[in-house]
């Protein structure tokens, strides 16, 4: 077909580690065209040029904007086009269209023009990216070190007697410190040598991994409070939660166009459950998982530091209510409260004094 310019498109992408498939269609719905191209600079120019030389782009849906699409997401944003993040298809519209990277592509496009995808991805681009990228680190590292020392203490269990007896009832910092100053040899040749050889070797590795944990927190700590010095202005919010509900929003909150929008990103709004007279509301189990968890630690952290957090609790609990019911509600007042600082993230000087 002859391609004009003046008609309204939409693209869809089924974005992979190598490369990208993406597909045009007409505002009516009528598919046009699609082609594959790699996953480079060089291709994701290729792409948008390819896009529309088929007419005026009006949105292009992206798979996995925080994955494989996140190059060509923020490739595209910096080029002004409006983007989408898409779902993959679930199993039942895979069961009843198939699977290849064409029919992935057009239901993208035919997801974003539906409606069906509507929400606006991170551009990943700013500062709460180099915290993002900094946070993964040092989340993965305080794993392994948690691992590292429930591994050493597992080992001593069935070490020989005498070097158990020696280390046993020790608190986690002592016992690596014992750990690091054991004189195995240079050849494990029995039971007693083998076990000090492993357990300096843990001690070790528990050692580097809180160095590193401790240079990532340096290089962290300025960067949140230059990002959020309001948020760590309030009460129960510390540098690991402020990091998380940043990252949770992304570089671009204006992408949320509400408090209740905020919510239901961090699974803290209820869910309508009614049914004929019935009228009721269940737990959201969606939403971001680690931000929800940001808000559950500063919600605990007030319940037992907070005068005003503990008087609501105690109502609340002469009310009726669970422990766990208490804690939702507190959830989403949290939720509302720091929304306003995530939105407006720059400082009065007064809050900038206290984040200090």
């Amino acid at each position: 077909m002859a391609r004009n310019r003046k008609m309204r498109i939409i693209g869809g992408v089924d974005t992979h580690g190598s490369t990208h498939h993406a597909a045009v269609i007409l505002m009516s719905g009528r598919r046009l065209a699609d082609q594959e191209f790699p996953a480079t600079p060089d291709g994701y120019a290729d792409l948008l040029r390819w896009m529309r030389g088929f007419g005026r782009l009006a949105a292009v849906g992206v798979e996995g904007t925080g994955a494989y699409g996140a190059g060509l997401s923020r490739y595209l944003h910096q080029a002004s086009v409006k983007v989408v993040d898409v779902d993959r298809p679930d199993r039942k519209t895979r069961r009843h269209q198939g699977k290849s990277d064409p029919i992935d592509a057009y239901a993208a496009a035919e997801a974003t023009l539906a409606g069906r995808a509507s929400t606006v991805p991170k551009t990943r681009d700013g500062l709460v990216e180099v915290i993002r990228m900094l946070h993964v680190t040092r989340a993965s590292a305080v794993k392994a070190r948690a691992a590292t020392i429930n591994q050493l203490k597992t080992l001593l269990v069935t070490a020989p007697a005498d070097l158990r007896e020696q280390l046993r009832d020790r608190s986690s910092r002592a016992l690596v410190e014992m750990c690091l100053r054991l004189r195995p040899g240079d050849q494990p040749s029995d039971p007693t040598t083998a076990a000090k050889y492993a357990l300096r070797s843990l001690a070790r590795r528990h050692r580097q991994l809180t160095e590193e944990i401790s240079d990532l927190d340096a290089q962290l700590r300025p960067l949140i409070t230059k990002a959020a010095p309001r948020l760590l202005a309030r009460r129960g919010i510390g540098f690991e939660t402020a990091a998380q509900l940043l990252i949770t929003v992304g570089d671009n909150p204006d992408r949320l166009t509400s408090e209740a929008a905020f919510a239901h990103l961090v699974g803290v709004a209820p869910i309508p459950a009614s049914s004929g007279q019935t009228r009721r509301h269940r737990l959201n189990r969606g939403g971001d998982r680690d931000g929800n968890r940001a808000l559950h630690v500063i919600v605990v952290s007030r319940m037992a530091h907070c005068p005003t957090t503990m008087a609501y609790v105690q109502r609340r609990t002469t009310e009726g209510l669970s422990k766990k019911e208490i804690i939702r509600c507190l959830k989403r007042y949290v939720a509302r409260e720091v929304y306003k600082d995530l939105i407006t993230p720059d400082a009065t000087p007064q809050a900038a004094v206290q984040a200090a």
